[in-house]
C-alpha cells in the first residue's frame, strides 16, 4: 500500500474512532448524570380538586419540555395549567391535568405508564434519538408536501389504490394553500411494508406528479421511508420547512380570528418573553412547544393556564445559542411560525366521523364521494383499528359556502347512512335553491358512487 494511502486511511479511522468514542462519552456522561441525579414524577391526586397534578424533576436538556408533553398528549390527556422553570441545568414542571371528559386521571395503567415514561426507568432519552430511523416492516411511511387543491386527498388515495397500496393510516393538514399528509400504507398482497427499490420509486413519482398538480413549479415533495417518527411533530416540521407560515396578504385571516402572539425582550435577563393568548383546544400546548423547540429555541421559564375557553400561554426563551431575540424580523417570524402552529390544528368546516369494515381502496372511494359533491377535506384522521376503519374528515363547500343540508343527505346516501356521522349538524346551512340544484348536478355521480363504494 502507499504510503499517502496509508496514511489517509489511518487518517480516516481516527477520526471515526474520535466521533465513535466521543459519541460513546456522551452515552456515558449522559449514564452518570442520570444515576447521580435521577428523574423523579410525583402524581398527587389531592393537591387540586379538579387536576391530577404530576410533578417532573429531571436533568435538563434541549427538548426535554417537548419530551414530557408529548407523553402527556398521547394519552388525551388534557393540560390545564402548567409551570416550567429550567435554569441551572436542572427541569422541574408541574402539570394539571385532566381526561378528555375534564375529571382527574385516575386509571392506574395511565398513571403507571407516566411513571415508567418520565421516571428513573424509562429509557425515553435514548428512544427519542432513534425517531425517524428506527426501522419498521409492518407499513411504509409517506411524507407529502405541496400546494393544497380541491380533490387533492381523493387523487393521492386514487393514486395508492392503483399502485395496490392500503392505507392503514394517515394524517392530513391544511394551511395557508398548503398541504402535509403523513400516510402508513401496506401491499394490498402481503399487508406488509413495501420494500422493492423499483416500487417506491414509481410510488414517489406519481404522487409527486399529483402534488404538482398542472403547476408544474409549484413546491412538491414525497418521502417514503420505513422510519418511525412522531405524527403530528413530523407534520409541523414538514410545514414548517415548506414555510407555510409566510402568508400572502389576499390570504390573511380576520384579526378577531388570529391569536394574539407578542414577543418582547427582557434585556435585564437576557431573556425574549413570549405571550400567546388565543382560544383554548386540545393539544394546544403541544403545537406552541413544538415549533419553538423545532425553531432552536430553549425554554428556560413558562407559565400556562387554559382553564377557561380562553388560553394563556408565556414563555422565557433564548435561542439555542443563548441569545434572546436580536431583531424585528427574527421577532415577526417567531410570532408569524407560532400563529402557524396554533392555526394548522383549527379544524375548519364541518366534522365527519367514519367507522366501518376496513378494505383496500375505502379511503380512496370515500374522498371521491366528498369530491362528487362539491366537498374538500381541509384536515383529516384516518386509522384502522382490528379490521375497523375510523376515519374523521373536516369538510367545507369548494366554492366557499356554509356546507347545507341537502349535501350531507346526498353523501350518507351513498356511503351509509349508519356508516358516516356528521358531529356537528348545527353548522349546516339550510337548503336553498342554489345548494339543490348543485345537488341534481352532483346525482349524475350518484349511481357510479353507490355502485363502486358498496356500502349504501
Amino acid at each position: 500500500m502507499p504510503s499517502w494511502l496509508s496514511l489517509r486511511f489511518s487518517l480516516a479511522y481516527i477520526s471515526e474512532f474520535n466521533m465513535s468514542f466521543s459519541h460513546d462519552m456522551d452515552d456515558e456522561y449522559e449514564k452518570l448524570r442520570r444515576r447521580m441525579n435521577p428523574p423523579r414524577v410525583v402524581i398527587d391526586n389531592e393537591a387540586c380538586k379538579n387536576a391530577t397534578v404530576i410533578r417532573v424533576d429531571r436533568a435538563n436538556k434541549h427538548g426535554i419540555l417537548l419530551e414530557v408533553v408529548q407523553v402527556l398528549i398521547d394519552l388525551d390527556l388534557i393540560i390545564t395549567k402548567a409551570y416550567i422553570s429550567s435554569d441551572g441545568g436542572w427541569f422541574m414542571d408541574v402539570f394539571n391535568v385532566t381526561d378528555q371528559d375534564g375529571n382527574k386521571v385516575t386509571d392506574d395503567g395511565i398513571l403507571d405508564y407516566i411513571r415508567k415514561s418520565l421516571g428513573p426507568d424509562s429509557c425515553f432519552t435514548s428512544c427519542m434519538r432513534s425517531v425517524g430511523v428506527k426501522p419498521s416492516m409492518d407499513h411504509t411511511a409517506i411524507e407529502l408536501t405541496g400546494s393544497d387543491r380541491p380533490g387533492l386527498l381523493s387523487e393521492v388515495s386514487a393514486v395508492l389504490t392503483h399502485l395496490k397500496c392500503n392505507v392503514v393510516s394517515a394524517e392530513v393538514w391544511t394551511h395557508n394553500t398548503r398541504a402535509a399528509a403523513v400516510m402508513h400504507v401496506t401491499d394490498k398482497e402481503t399487508g406488509c411494508a413495501i420494500t422493492n427499490p423499483e416500487r417506491l420509486s414509481r410510488i414517489k413519482e406519481l404522487l409527486c406528479n399529483v402534488l404538482k398538480g398542472s403547476n408544474k413549479f409549484s413546491g412538491a415533495k414525497t418521502v417514503v421511508s420505513h422510519g418511525i417518527t412522531h405524527t403530528e411533530r413530523r407534520l409541523h416540521q414538514m410545514m414548517f420547512a415548506d414555510r407555510d407560515y409566510e402568508r400572502a396578504d389576499d390570504n390573511a385571516p380576520d384579526d378577531k380570528q388570529r391569536p394574539n402572539v407578542n414577543v418582547d425582550n427582557w434585556y435585564d435577563k437576557g431573556y425574549s418573553v413570549v405571550t400567546i393568548r388565543s382560544k383554548d383546544r386540545p393539544k394546544l400546548l403541544f403545537d406552541t412547544v413544538c415549533t419553538l423547540t423545532d425553531m432552536q429555541y430553549v425554554v428556560f421559564h413558562a407559565n400556562i393556564d387554559a382553564e377557561g375557553p380562553e388560553a394563556y400561554q408565556e414563555y422565557y426563551i433564548r435561542h439555542i445559542n443563548g441569545s434572546p431575540v436580536k431583531s424585528d424580523a427574527e421577532r415577526e417570524r417567531v410570532i408569524q411560525c407560532i400563529e402557524a402552529a396554533i392555526e394548522r390544528r383549527i379544524s375548519e368546516g364541518l366534522k365527519l366521523e367514519l367507522c366501518t369494515t376496513d378494505r383496500v381502496g375505502l379511503l380512496s372511494d370515500v374522498t371521491r364521494i366528498i369530491r362528487e359533491n362539491s366537498l374538500t377535506v381541509t384536515r383529516a384522521e384516518v386509522t384502522t383499528k382490528a379490521g375497523q376503519a375510523v376515519n374523521t374528515f373536516y369538510v367545507r363547500d369548494a366554492s366557499g359556502y356554509p356546507v347545507d343540508s341537502k349535501t350531507i343527505d346526498s353523501l350518507r346516501q351513498a356511503i351509509g347512512q349508519t356508516v358516516l356521522k356528521v358531529k356537528s349538524p348545527k353548522d349546516l346551512k339550510p337548503v336553498s335553491q342554489e345548494s339543490t340544484t348543485r345537488f341534481l348536478f352532483g346525482g349524475l355521480f350518484k349511481s357510479k358512487s353507490l355502485v363502486n363504494f358498496g356500502l349504501g
